[in-house]
């Protein structure tokens, strides 16, 4: 894609490289954790880890992630185990990226039992 701030050239922009990483951080996020064993009593312990880890990497601010106990209370009683597997289906995640001076919003949502990521904003436009 032609890069309008350097006169045709293919080097990404600032805005792009922001936009990339969080699309890096959600790569990492839901295939580290996707698979991981958890119930309504370890949800709480597993956002924070999750959380903890995905900040970890660079130029990400902020991490939010939010595990549907219900969802997981309801697979749970469907099955013979006391816990379930973590697919996207259980999770909501906001991610804040900060790439110089740019910050990218992205979120990941269930919609019609599919885990969707997508870019809420950049710079602040929604």
């Amino acid at each position: 894609m032609d890069n309008p701030e350097t006169d045709g050239s293919t080097v990404p922009t600032a805005v792009e490289e922001a936009c990339f990483e969080a699309g890096i951080k959600f790569g990492s996020l839901y295939h580290q954790f996707a698979g991981t064993p958890v119930n309504p009593g370890s949800a709480a312990t597993l956002e924070r880890a999750i959380e903890d880890a995905i900040t970890n990497q660079p130029h990400c601010e902020q991490v939010t992630v939010e595990i549907d106990r219900d969802a997981l209370a309801e697979t749970i009683g469907a099955g013979t185990a006391s816990y379930t597997e973590l697919t996207g289906r259980f999770m909501e995640v906001r991610l804040v990226i900060v790439y110089e001076g740019h910050e990218a919003v992205a979120e990941m949502q269930v919609e019609d039992g599919y885990p969707l990521m997508s870019l809420v904003s950049v710079d602040g436009v929604t």
